[in-house]
């Protein structure tokens, strides 16, 4: 659950006070128990652009102010996808496994020009 001070990560645009995904802002209160958060949003140099009330299904913690560490990419992939629904869920982890397989692909060793090394090794 976040928490008063830590820093989150917009998963939405908010074009009307001019936030936009990906914009990091730091958790100044929490609205009943955990059903809303006011977060500040600072430009470059530490001025407030805006104090605004966000819903938790609209942002994920990227630093936690509790344990003094930024959260792995990982976890934050994992809180998103905890708030998918199946079906999302699903699709999220095809497209894990998609870039894995590719990742295998391009990291096996070229034995000449156009070929590579074989997925298993042939055994007599």
């Amino acid at each position: 659950m976040p928490e008063q001070f830590d820093v989150v990560e917009l998963l939405v645009d908010l074009p009307e006070p001019g936030l936009y995904a990906g914009m990091q802002g730091t958790i100044i209160d929490v609205h009943g128990a955990g059903v809303a958060y006011e977060v500040e949003f600072t430009n470059e140099q530490g001025e407030a652009i805006d104090f605004i009330p966000l819903r938790p299904d609209y942002f994920v913690v990227v630093w936690e102010a509790r344990t003094q560490r930024w959260v792995l990419l990982a976890e934050r992939v994992a809180a998103l996808a905890e708030r998918l629904p199946e079906a999302g869920q699903a699709e999220l982890l095809d497209f894990a496994r998609f870039h894995k397989f590719r990742a295998s692909q391009q990291q096996r060793p070229t034995l000449s020009p156009g070929i590579r090394a074989p997925d298993v090794i042939p055994t007599r």
